[in-house]
């Protein structure tokens, strides 16, 4: 199967399935959608109210609320070409590289620190920053509760974006956000890594030791978060994403499939090599499988339990692929 190639602002969202997680019964039951945002608003404070949010916190957040029309992703060229031969040199450029191995370098003690603590090698929770925010430098700031309740208005319902307003309430009831200060991108990211609202109520961390929780300002929370997240999306420390592999001219390109598991023997068997045409690794304990995002005629990669990972992510070949080039070019030549 060819994997769907995305357009390059879905790539950016941070819908997964741990947006559905938070109160799924209140998509269900939720009543129809009003056609004015201030009458949703209203509708969302009373659905607020029955989930059992602080109610003196809700009555402070519902008037500083705001319809964000800048929320809507703008439309896209769709014969713009796209494909990873294009998309890798703009994404990890030759300057994040620059910056990623100079952070390396300085930052090392701590990544080593990261590292050990959740099992991440920290060439991925460095790459993984970079990818999301270029180390804090590229971030856009909204207000999380008017973005959310914009984007859950503007949606066809259900819509995980509902759950991300109430997630957002929460954190500001919870007193570990003020309101002012509690910003994201356009589609709901938030921070320099982009935690969605749920992820940041399940996965951040105190990474520096001060008492907080501070994605947007400090980026050893932001990178010990991110590695909290891949720990518990079942990351291995022992292993590494993945390989570029060839495939021979006549082969199945519906084996190219997340859904197809197989052992490196299998694999060869079928005539697939490393990308310099060597064999692939003379070992059958892993079950991974191969991707082709641009088809067959363009890259292809057997990918790993680390991979997978990534997707949990964000669900985008494009987007793990980025992450794990730059990481790659963070291995190799090796930092002094």
């Amino acid at each position: 199967m060819v994997l769907k190639k995305p357009c390059i602002w879905a790539m950016q969202l941070l819908v997964m399935p741990l947006l559905m997680m938070a109160s799924p019964a209140v998509l269900a039951q939720a009543p129809s959608k009003p056609d004015s945002f201030n009458e949703y608003l209203s509708q969302l404070k009373q659905e607020a109210i029955d989930l059992g949010i602080d109610k003196t916190s809700i009555e402070a957040a519902f008037p500083k609320i705001k319809r964000f029309k800048q929320s809507t992703p703008p439309k896209q060229d769709l014969n713009l070409p796209v494909s990873l031969e294009t998309y890798l040199p703009t994404t990890v450029s030759d300057a994040n590289v620059i910056t990623a191995r100079a952070f390396f370098k300085e930052h090392k003690d701590v990544l080593d620190t990261l590292g050990d603590k959740y099992g991440v090698q920290p060439r991925f929770i460095l790459a993984l920053w970079g990818i999301e925010s270029h180390y804090g430098a590229s971030l856009t700031s909204y207000p999380v509760l008017s973005v959310t309740a914009s984007l859950a208005f503007e949606a066809k319902e259900p819509s995980p974006y509902k759950n991300e307003f109430f997630a957002s309430l929460k954190i500001f009831a919870q007193r570990q956000v003020a309101f002012d200060d509690l910003r994201a991108s356009r589609t709901g990211g938030m921070g320099q890594i982009q935690l969605t609202p749920s992820m940041y109520l399940s996965y951040s961390q105190d990474g520096s030791g001060d008492g907080n929780k501070d994605i947007w300002n400090n980026r050893l929370d932001a990178m010990a978060s991110a590695a909290a997240f891949l720990k518990e999306a079942g990351w291995k420390s022992q292993e590494t994403w993945g390989r570029q592999v060839r495939t021979p001219e006549e082969f199945d390109a519906g084996l190219a499939s997340l859904s197809v598991k197989k052992t490196f023997s299998q694999w060869s068997s079928l005539g697939l090599t490393r990308f310099d045409g060597s064999a692939l690794p003379a070992r059958d304990d892993m079950q991974v499988s191969l991707i082709m995002p641009d088809g067959p005629a363009g890259r292809k990669y057997l990918i790993y339990d680390n991979y997978r990972s990534l997707l949990a992510w964000n669900n985008s070949d494009y987007f793990a692929i980025s992450v794990v080039y730059l990481s790659e070019r963070l291995k190799f030549p090796v930092i002094k």
